[in-house]
């Protein structure tokens, strides 16, 4: 096996949360890229990486646009040339329309699909050669984990923009871990269930306001660390988190 100096991780879809969580906990052991469309979501999470010592870039990444996939892809081989991929993780949420249906236009239904479905399609055909490419050499097998949500496995009342495209990115990665699991690399899909505890929704009443009723980010990427490192002889293909007092 090769030492873990050898390889990088790449989180697509980085902000307060889920993103930022998950680039820290994989910086400790990879280099790790950050891919957001909005330079914002990555620069301060960038430095608070290498000021605790780990390396991390960002690259401006629109998911939904083969073109802006391709470029960050070949700046991600200029930059990490001779190392290889040991985990990816598509963490992107896209725009969130929750909408009357009849009042929803046909761009606002799409828009749930262009991230979640063709952002995926474009996201998972860039790093699946890669991590093919490392299976015979990874300390752990190499890893797609993707970040589903409730709207992954049920279409609420006026979200049927939001809920079609997580559909299908739960869809797609349950294809695909049956293609490529096979194969040495581990898909797994996470539902996440509930609100996580960001800045944003620090003052939300979420179950009504109790201790612990929302989700901490960091506890996320310990699941999905815990998911990269699991052996080809237990490969989890789906995990499901929710606070203790979330109703589901």
């Amino acid at each position: 096996m090769a030492a873990a100096s050898n390889f990088f991780s790449i989180v697509a879809g980085v902000g307060a949360g889920t993103g930022r969580s998950v680039a820290l906990k994989f910086a400790k052991a990879y280099p790790v890229i950050l891919l957001a469309r909005n330079p914002q979501n990555y620069e301060s999470i960038v430095s608070e990486i290498k000021s605790s010592g780990g390396h991390a870039i960002g690259i401006s990444t629109d998911v939904s646009s083969p073109q802006s996939v391709s470029s960050a892809f070949a700046e991600i081989q200029k930059e990490f040339k001779g190392k290889q991929l040991a985990a990816a993780v598509y963490n992107v949420g896209g725009r969130f329309i929750k909408k009357p249906f009849l009042e929803l236009t046909l761009e606002e239904y799409e828009a749930g699909y262009e991230a979640n479905g063709k952002g995926f399609f474009l996201f998972a055909q860039a790093v699946l050669p890669l991590l093919l490419d490392s299976v015979s050499t990874s300390l752990h097998p190499p890893s797609l984990i993707i970040t589903g949500a409730t709207a992954s496995v049920r279409g609420s009342a006026t979200m049927s923009s939001f809920a079609s495209g997580k559909f299908a990115l739960r869809a797609t990665g349950q294809s695909l871990a049956r293609e490529f699991g096979p194969k040495g690399v581990h898909v797994a899909h996470a539902i996440i269930d509930g609100v996580i505890d960001i800045p944003r929704t620090h003052d939300w009443p979420v179950n009504g306001g109790v201790e612990d009723g929302k989700i901490d980010s960091s506890a996320i990427a310990d699941a999905y660390w815990y998911l990269h490192t699991q052996p080809r002889s237990h490969f989890t293909q789906e995990l499901d988190v929710r606070p203790y007092v979330e109703k589901f």
